[in-house]
């Protein structure tokens, strides 16, 4: 999408004309509430399928992604693909899609039990590798595990419609595994007991940034607030700070309805051919209503270096057996001469 495009009524009326208008402000809140949630009582709520993006090709981190797909990167010891697995675990999720590339193998041997490794580290008495590496597996009957294959890089929209005919009916969660989200209870879960609450169709982590980052995310364009949840009736990609209606950015989870797969398959291509999932997102807006999520958690950016390393520190934290080698490696005051 286009920096500082906004689905308002100026650029997009065709997919805000069933919202309350500016000048109903006063009593919006509780009539776009109401709206939303008439539209999404229509349909089952129950949240059983995860759909996680992991075709890309972490260009920013080569050359160390040259034979190791990203989302095997390490956070200190565990790799990021396996935070976003056991949140959705925790969220109760059935079904696991991954949206891979075929160059990418490994993530599929990653998620898939390794009988014959788990049988050597018993054989070497080393029982709690193994069973970390079978409880980390998900072929045991535990899940329903698919993968279907994103041959191009055509946009994070494409990447979700690709999952379509592997999701369970009903709303699917997005895991983007590149925003770890560290905290408990984990981000989704939070977000689909919300959800159940029946307040829209499309629910969309948030985060508030800093005036000089919007420029950086997604931004929604806020109308109301209940607790956690932010009513919304627009975003703005990427906006200049002068332009932007808020400082709510989105990141990478989502509650989705099902209706998005059909807004997703109506959608033209746009710059550099991709389909953008917050243009399918705007698209149902005016069906089934979206809103914002406030998680409780701390975000990290791993698709970038820099936030990679602070994730990894954090987790570290996390972690009584590392305590100590980070308090050795805090800055020592320097004594006065």
């Amino acid at each position: 999408m286009p920096r500082g495009s906004i689905f308002d009524m100026s650029t997009a009326p065709h997919i805000l004309s069933a919202l309350p208008q500016r000048g109903d402000r006063p009593n919006r809140h509780k009539e776009q509430w109401t709206q939303m949630t008439d539209a999404t009582q229509q349909t089952p709520r129950r949240v059983r399928t995860a759909i996680f993006p992991v075709a890309g090709l972490g260009t920013r981190f080569l050359p160390a992604t040259k034979s190791t797909p990203k989302e095997l990167l390490p956070v200190l010891d565990q790799p990021l693909i396996q935070f976003a697995i056991d949140e959705a675990r925790a969220a109760g999720i059935e079904r696991m899609v991954f949206v891979s590339h075929p160059s990418k193998s490994a993530i599929e041997r990653y998620v898939t039990e390794d009988a014959a490794l788990e049988s050597t580290l018993r054989d070497k008495g080393k029982d709690t590798l193994a069973d970390m590496l079978h409880d980390n597996a998900l072929c045991d009957g535990e899940r329903q595990v698919a993968f279907v294959m994103q041959p191009e890089p055509l946009g994070l929209g494409h990447a979700v419609l690709c999952a379509a005919d592997e999701a369970l009916p009903g709303p699917v969660a997005v895991i983007l595994p590149d925003d770890l989200i560290l905290g408990e209870p984990g981000c989704i879960a939070e977000m689909i007991a919300a959800y159940d609450g029946g307040k829209a169709g499309h629910m969309v982590a948030t985060m508030q940034v800093d005036e000089d980052a919007v420029s950086n995310y997604g931004i929604l364009s806020v109308t109301g607030r209940d607790g956690p949840l932010i009513l919304a009736d627009g975003m703005v990609e990427k906006p200049d700070p002068a332009d932007a209606p808020s400082r709510q950015a989105v990141v990478g989870r989502y509650v989705l309805d099902a209706s998005i797969f059909d807004d997703l398959r109506g959608l033209p291509a746009g710059a550099g051919g991709e389909i953008q999932l917050t243009d399918a997102i705007a698209k149902g807006a005016q069906s089934v209503g979206m809103c914002g999520f406030r998680f409780s958690g701390a975000r990290y950016d791993c698709g970038s270096k820099a936030g990679m390393l602070q994730a990894t520190i954090a987790y570290a934290g996390q972690r009584p057996e590392f305590r100590a080698t980070l308090a050795d490696l805090a800055p020592k005051p320097v004594a006065a001469e």
